[in-house]
């Protein structure tokens, strides 16, 4: 049997910045404008400090405006909320994101519904998940969208096809499915609740494993030559240290037709398409050619 295919979600991710940055530079060229991305974060949580940090490097190696906000852990919500007002009124800024976790005192669904959706390139914003449920164009969230990149670059059509979502979250179960529909898939959400978890995963052509649950997917509820992403990041003991892995447990899905690696599959998709929303959400505050 052939190795299983590695999906390489770092090598795609490349050269979709690349050509963001082109697309960026192409702007500037004809209307002397950049795409403004802010970036709020609250509090000191290193996870979201390196990711904050990631995402300012993508947003200036694209050729955009960077924006940063970083914010004590005990600023108040109404402080937070002014300085959304702020951004949303700001014309150098097309995309506002607010780092999560937010501290404990602060009603993240609050923040996330004062900002316009318009500049809500996280697509967390119910204005568009409402969109995207009734196939209007709608900012994505970013990570959903990375893994239908990586599947249609894949499998090419996925028109027919089964998939299968284990996960039902507002970020990535719920807006994945409603991307595939899209894409035309038969689509099933699984979750703690489904009966026969297993035997529901090896109906599907593509199975996508978005639960938090480090190797919970065991090769058995993998039907062969499937494609499989796994959105799972979790860090596990590794003797002295830790090591990262997915949702699925990798070493048993060799007869998986493809798989998305954990690190390097999903992961470096979602800052790509938060540029991708940024510019999106740019081009369409452009005023119309005459």
């Amino acid at each position: 049997m052939a190795p299983v295919q590695r999906i390489d979600g770092k090598a795609f991710a490349a050269r979709m910045t690349t050509r963001i940055a082109d697309e960026v530079r192409s702007l500037f060229d004809e209307a002397g404008l950049k795409p403004g991305l802010a970036v709020v974060l609250v509090g000191h949580d290193p996870a979201s400090q390196v990711y904050v940090g990631a995402k300012h490097k993508a947003t200036i190696a694209a050729g955009m405006k960077s924006f940063e906000h970083r914010l004590p852990a005990e600023t108040s919500e109404d402080v937070l909320l002014g300085l959304i007002a702020q951004l949303n009124a700001d014309p150098n800024v097309h995309g506002i994101l607010v780092q999560l976790p937010l501290p404990a005192h602060l009603d993240a669904s609050a923040v996330i519904a004062a900002i316009d959706p318009s500049k809500n390139v996280d697509g967390f914003h119910v204005v568009n998940a409402g969109q995207l449920a009734t196939g209007q164009d709608a900012l994505v969230p970013c990570t959903p969208l990375g893994c239908l990149f990586l599947l249609q670059d894949h499998l090419g059509d996925l028109s027919g096809l089964h998939a299968v979502i284990v996960g039902r979250s507002n970020i990535v179960g719920k807006p994945m499915a409603q991307l595939l529909l899209g894409a035309n898939c038969t689509v099933t959400i699984a979750h703690s609740g489904s009966r026969d978890l297993p035997a529901l995963c090896r109906t599907a052509d593509i199975l996508i494993a978005a639960v938090g649950r480090p190797e919970m997917i065991r090769g058995d509820w993998i039907k062969p030559g499937a494609t499989v992403i796994d959105v799972g990041i979790n860090r596990i003991p590794d003797g002295d240290s830790t090591r990262l892995v997915g949702d699925v447990a990798f070493a048993e899905a060799g007869h998986a037709g493809a798989i998305t690696p954990v690190p390097g599959g999903v992961g470096p998709m979602t800052i790509a398409c938060l540029l991708q929303n940024t510019l999106t959400a740019f081009r369409r505050k452009l005023p119309a050619k005459a």
